[in-house]
């Protein structure tokens, strides 16, 4: 009997589900396992739409349950908290030890708070469901109920900070003054120039303040502490929601593995991490050691590219076969700025507006991971779209 080769995929994110379900094709030489404390598979990038209702849970968060029906891969809900690498077996929290061949780690990223007070206890992350809930509870109380003077405070105007604040002030319009608080000098660092002047457009057309040179010092539940150009300011809120960073937290893993100054796990341009020929990486918890290019950014467009090199690369090296590189391919931009509006910048092409938006809508439903889920969510979009 052909002897199947146990692999373990840490996380169910994009990069994390999809290597699992390109592994499950090769059945007969492997067996999957994956490991996810969350029901829900969900592709953050259309978060925003779930915000504000253009688009359904079943669309962008469909539960595992259904994605992993039938494809033959095990599915352990509970969180890896060690890993020994020199007799390559994992522990859960539930106290589960499972042994692999090949393990995948795509943990995807947490909350930055930069140590900044009151950041766990007062505000609202988004990146995932429950913080979907939290941010829905906060917009219908303020829908209910609106005041004088209410400000909700974003902190950070990076993708996120200015995706979200565009939905909110569609979402609250006349009712809450927007704050987008950046401690920089500009939105979108790093943005194409064509996103970021429709951005900024976008901001002033709904009335979205933004201030930038701010320095968060503390959150607090109705207020903010700043540092504004040297001169501490109070900033009275009714909610704060935190886009100001991503922090990664893989399990510990014994020996220690290499790490980036930002705690990412060191990785050949293969994707296996330093120094260990079983473990691969991707998503935001990988950095390639060395590589020529640019570091690619922690998006969902770099974990989709990662997820076909690192199931291939598993199975390669089970099998002694040559390894690929990961290279990443820029693809371009696309940013929501409201209710049913958008801009893209992709190879030379710009797009801005309503158009933009059902066009990013399409391109990521299509991307979804499945394809059977894949065809239903986009035929479900383009039935909405024709009676519309």
């Amino acid at each position: 009997m052909v002897r199947r080769f146990r692999v373990v995929v840490v996380g169910g994110g994009f990069a994390g589900l999809t290597t699992a379900l390109a592994l499950a094709h090769n059945h007969s030489t492997v067996s999957v396992v994956l490991v996810e404390p969350q029901d829900h598979f969900l592709f953050t990038p259309l978060l925003y739409e779930l915000l504000s209702g253009e688009l359904q849970m079943w669309q962008v968060a469909p539960s595992l349950d259904h994605l992993l029906s039938s494809r033959g891969i095990s599915w352990i809900k509970d969180k890896v908290v060690s890993i020994n690498r020199q007799h390559r077996c994992l522990t859960t929290g539930g106290g589960c030890e499972l042994h692999f061949d090949r393990l995948v780690l795509t943990c995807g990223g947490v909350l930055q708070s930069f140590g900044v007070p009151g950041v766990a206890d007062h505000a609202i992350g988004f990146r995932s469901l429950a913080d979907l809930r939290r941010l829905q509870k906060l917009v219908q109380g303020l829908q209910a109920q609106p005041q004088p003077l209410q400000r909700l405070a974003i902190v950070g105007a990076g993708y996120s900070g200015v995706e979200l604040a565009c939905k909110l002030a569609d979402l609250l319009p006349d009712q809450v003054l927007i704050e987008l608080i950046e401690q920089g000098d500009a939105i979108l660092q790093g943005s194409r120039e064509f996103n970021r002047q429709q951005a900024l457009a976008a901001l002033q057309h709904r009335d979205v303040r933004l201030r930038c040179h701010s320095r968060v010092q503390m959150v607090a539940a109705d207020h903010l502490k700043l540092l504004v150009h040297g001169q501490r300011e109070i900033l009275p809120c009714a909610g704060v929601i935190w886009t100001a960073g991503l922090a990664v937290e893989p399990p510990r893993l014994m020996p220690a593995a290499m790490t980036s100054a930002q705690g990412q796990l060191l990785c050949h341009g293969d994707l296996r991490l330093l120094g260990d020929e079983a473990i691969f990486a991707g998503g935001d918890v990988a950095a390639v050691s060395g590589q020529s290019q640019e570091s690619p950014p922690a998006t969902a467009q770099v974990a989709i590219q990662q997820a076909p090199v690192l199931a291939h690369n598993v199975l390669a090296s089970l099998q002694g076969e040559p390894l690929k590189e990961f290279h990443w391919n820029d693809l371009g931009e696309m940013l929501s700025l409201g209710c049913g509006q958008a801009t893209i910048t992709a190879k030379g092409f710009t797009m801005a507006g309503p158009t933009a938006a059902r066009l990013r809508e399409a391109i990521y439903l299509v991307r979804m991971p499945g394809v059977g889920h894949r065809l239903a969510a986009a035929a479900g979009w383009v039935g909405e779209h024709w009676k519309a």
